[in-house]
């Protein structure tokens, strides 16, 4: 692989030459395989490789961002020149710069968080295999009309280094193996979906499963009819469940903030969940795709609590936003190659409950239990909530028939302070959010 370290290098050399008060360049390389099939053909066979590079200089408050694929060293200078000149002619931030060479990290444990798979990677004919033993698992029900199986692989790499002293780097892989299954035709047709992911080959579970709960999933859908209008008890899944926390995580970004764009905007110190759950990141969990020893600007990660016992403790800041609002960086700064940083989190938990699934449903009822979502319209200011869903009918707690076409509406302030989380959240997954009851909400259906 190309050494990135020599081409962040580069890029700072070039930039300090163009005339640069302070700089800071990313580099990322990688590969990535992938094999999709559909009605037992072989429909793509995919393999990228490439390396792209960005650098972001910064004169007298003014900063500009520029990127490309190419890493020649007539490229790399025109590149660092193109960023001053444009630099020159941006409008002043007093907020933007790098951080205090006393801010930045100087050691991790890469070894520890165990974000590389050292195995070979796999062969084109052995994602194959994989993709089609998902597809015959999930072909193998009655019922079941066609299956789109995938398979995939990638290994990625970055640097970052900066003028103020900064540099370092990590590797990533990703296995992963997914299932679309259909049942029934035209406008009766139904579908769902199974998929798995992991950084290490070797923690995948067997594709037959994954084949065998698309298929599953897809023949409970047959027979979707509108459910009843009015006010029920909705039961988030699991799959679906996290959504609710990322408008929360949305609603408490540094950047958000700032522009006064959010309903929580005037929550720091309040009650947002109830008073027995806490929301935390832990960027340092082991194996975990999300996970990273520092951030997009060269700050130390850690474990930080964003809610809790129910109270909303703090923003999710990088270093500009921290300095708008006058807070010191959260070390959430997340970058790409073409655009300055910007606040983002990374491996999340709620706290999960002690009841199962089928407990909430127990308890709710008459209700909704909801395996899907499409489309939303949410207000960034108000928290006012409407998605459309499908899912199950529930009916003295137990399962009756599945449900399309219908909209669940709220407010999330007030659903928020109203959950009551299961304890089914899957350990594997970055984002570990079980499946949530939220009572008295307007269910649109027929």
């Amino acid at each position: 692989m190309t050494d990135l370290s020599r081409l962040t290098d580069a890029l700072l050399s070039a930039a300090r030459r163009a005339g640069a008060d302070e700089a800071d360049a990313l580099a990322m390389g990688g590969t990535s395989l992938s094999i999709d099939i559909r009605a037992g053909k072989l429909e793509q066979a995919e393999r990228s490789e490439g390396v792209e590079i960005g650098l972001r200089v910064l004169i007298g408050g003014r900063q500009a961002c520029v990127s490309a694929s190419d890493i020649s060293d007539a490229t790399i200078a025109a590149l660092a020149e193109r960023a001053v000149a444009m630099a020159r002619e941006a409008p002043a931030d007093p907020t933007v710069g790098l951080a205090d060479p006393g801010q930045i990290a100087r050691s991790w444990d890469l070894a520890a968080l165990e974000l590389a798979d050292p195995a070979p990677e796999p062969s084109a004919a052995e994602l194959e295999a994989a993709a089609r033993a998902v597809e015959a698992a999930a072909m193998d029900r009655a019922g079941i009309t066609q299956v789109e199986a995938s398979a995939s692989y990638g290994r990625r790499a970055m640097h970052l280094a900066a003028s103020n002293g900064f540099s370092g780097g990590y590797g990533r892989t990703s296995h992963s193996l997914s299932a679309v299954a259909f049942t029934g035709e035209g406008t009766a047709m139904e579908r769902d979906w199974a998929a798995e992911g992991r950084i290490y080959a070797s923690d995948m579970p067997e594709a037959e499963g994954i084949g065998q709960l698309a298929s599953e999933r897809a023949l409970q859908r047959a027979g979707a009819v509108r459910p009843k209008t009015g006010t029920y008890p909705v039961l988030f899944d699991e799959r679906v469940a996290s959504s609710l926390i990322g408008h929360l995580l949305s609603a408490t970004n540094g950047a958000a903030i700032a522009r006064g764009a959010s309903w929580l905007r005037d929550a720091l110190g309040q009650q947002v969940l109830p008073a027995h759950l806490s929301v935390i990141e832990d960027p340092h969990r082991v194996r975990i795709g999300a996970s990273r020893p520092f951030d997009g600007e060269g700050l130390p990660t850690q474990r930080r609590v964003i809610v809790e016992n129910g109270v909303l403790t703090g923003w999710t800041l990088d270093l500009a936003t921290g300095r708008k609002l006058g807070m010191p960086s959260t070390a959430n700064a997340a970058r790409g190659a073409s655009s300055p940083p910007s606040p983002s989190t990374s491996n999340i938990d709620l706290t999960p409950g002690s009841l199962s699934r089928d407990d909430l449903l127990a308890q709710m009822g008459t209700g909704l239990l909801v395996t899907s979502m499409i489309g939303s319209t949410i207000s960034p200011t108000t928290g006012d909530y409407s998605r459309g869903a499908a899912g199950f009918w529930v009916e003295n707690g137990v399962i009756q028939y599945p449900v399309n076409e219908c909209t669940i509406a709220g407010n999330l302030r007030d659903m928020l302070l109203r959950i009551i989380p299961a304890n089914d959240a899957r350990a594997h997954l970055s984002t570990r959010v079980p499946s949530l009851l939220i009572d008295g909400m307007t269910l649109a259906g027929a």
